[in-house]
């Protein structure tokens, strides 16, 4: 027996694609569906709508189908409250429930559609459902509502943080996910240009210049921008001006590991990146043991900050994360040397720093490292704007396929791609 259920698309869901990604979905899944409705938008600025019956073999098959569709915008025509359960342990989430993607999503609780805050990619959802004064006094309900204790409110959580007791989201009843759609005309403002996808045949100055664009509205606007990074940057020689890009304002923070903190420090103080001098790009003797003397002066100091306070760093991206107030985040992993105190060593301790970094950010530039890149995209809502940069391809399209699917993918140098950033933000 066939079973069934209608869906409705709402929003520009013809240009952004939508409509056309759940119709695939459906058919790659074996399903079938009935168009019952289709109003298009016929003005730039109207929108479209449709309703389908979809349908499968089983119910079964039809959750799977119904689970992917929610995940592309897509939803139920009558929808219920969101299913509920506790977690039987700390750690432990009931079986069947929701994993997250990084869109914006609701989930309809007592009849009401609230948002998920923290929204990220593969968590689950958390919901409060609130308290109310015992009185039944509006003055105190206010009061209560001041101090957001009124109403439900709903939140994500990865697994380790999972607390035994807590209702958690399951299914796909009460659920809804709101892909940010693409700007249309001049709509995105300085960031119409970032529709995703990667190529290393397009301009790169003048796509450059758009990136320029994109970080001076985001500072104008209020935002911040994150710059992630890796070791190449400093070996590319593109250090200075990422220092300047911190010092004046328009990065205000740093992820990246301990490497890039280790040659960011060691050009300071040897003048060479990885053993090789900078100006010369020949190998100094015993240049291969300045890393790990570098390593070993910022465990005599204290720390990055300690050493800047000492005069033992005195130039570089760490000096200006310090003296302007530039928080950053060094997270491990199994081959740093040393580390140097300020790395974070335990993976799930570093995951939460990204995590709490990542939520202020408004921009991010990835640039030069795919493992950084994939982890702090993983943190990232669908509605930050990110571009991920780096030599190799495969870096940025494994970003992409990873999920991060707002980000505009650069195949270029880094050593050409920051001091060109830096010349059209700083030099106009």
């Amino acid at each position: 027996m066939t079973a069934t259920r209608t869906v409705e698309l709402e929003g520009h869901i013809i240009d952004s694609g939508m409509m056309g990604r759940c119709f695939g979905l459906i058919m790659d899944m074996d399903g079938s569906f009935e168009v019952e409705q289709f109003d298009i938008g016929r003005h730039k600025h109207e929108e479209s709508y449709a309703r389908l019956a979809v349908s499968a073999d089983t119910e079964h098959d039809l959750r799977s189908i119904l689970h992917e569709l929610h995940q592309n915008g897509a939803t139920l025509l009558d929808p219920s409250d969101a299913t509920l359960e506790p977690a039987p342990e700390d750690q432990v989430v009931p079986t069947d429930f929701y994993s997250t993607t990084n869109h914006p999503t609701k989930v309809r609780v007592d009849d009401e559609w609230i948002p998920v805050d923290n929204i990220e990619m593969d968590c689950a959802v958390v919901v409060e459902r609130g308290t109310r004064g015992d009185s039944n006094s509006a003055s105190d309900d206010e009061d209560l509502r001041e101090r957001g204790a009124v109403g439900p409110k709903a939140y994500t959580k990865v697994l380790n943080a999972v607390e035994e007791g807590d209702m958690i989201v399951t299914g796909e009843a009460g659920i809804r996910v709101e892909p940010p759609e693409r700007p249309r005309g001049d709509e995105g403002g300085a960031f119409g240009f970032m529709q995703g996808g990667v190529s290393s045949e397009r301009p790169s100055e003048s796509l450059i210049a758009k990136v320029a664009d994109a970080v001076e509205e985001t500072k104008q606007e209020g935002g911040n921008v994150l710059a992630v990074c890796g070791p190449a940057l400093i070996h590319s020689g593109a250090a200075d001006d990422l220092a300047r890009l911190v010092r004046e304002g328009y990065v205000d923070a740093i992820s990246a590991g301990n490497g890039f903190a280790v040659h960011d420090i060691e050009r300071g103080l040897y003048g060479t990146s990885l053993g090789m001098d900078m100006e010369t790009m020949e190998h100094p003797r015993k240049g291969h043991k300045h890393h790990i003397y570098t390593i070993s002066e910022i465990i005599r100091a204290g720390g990055i900050e300690a050493a800047v306070e000492d005069g033992v760093i005195t130039e570089g991206i760490m000096y200006e994360c310090v003296e302007n107030d530039a928080p950053y985040v060094l997270a491990g992993s199994i081959r740093d040397d040393g580390p140097l105190p300020d790395t974070i060593t335990d993976a799930v301790e570093a995951q939460n720093a990204i995590r709490e970094q990542a939520r202020d950010a408004d921009m991010v530039l990835m640039l030069a490292t795919l493992l950084h890149s994939v982890a702090v995209g993983n943190c990232l809502p669908s509605t930050t704007r990110v571009v991920c940069v780096d030599i190799n391809p495969s870096t940025v399209t494994q970003l992409l396929d990873r999920g991060s699917a707002q980000a505009i993918g650069m195949v270029s140098d880094i050593g050409t791609f920051v001091p060109m950033l830096a010349d059209n933000l700083l030099d106009q």
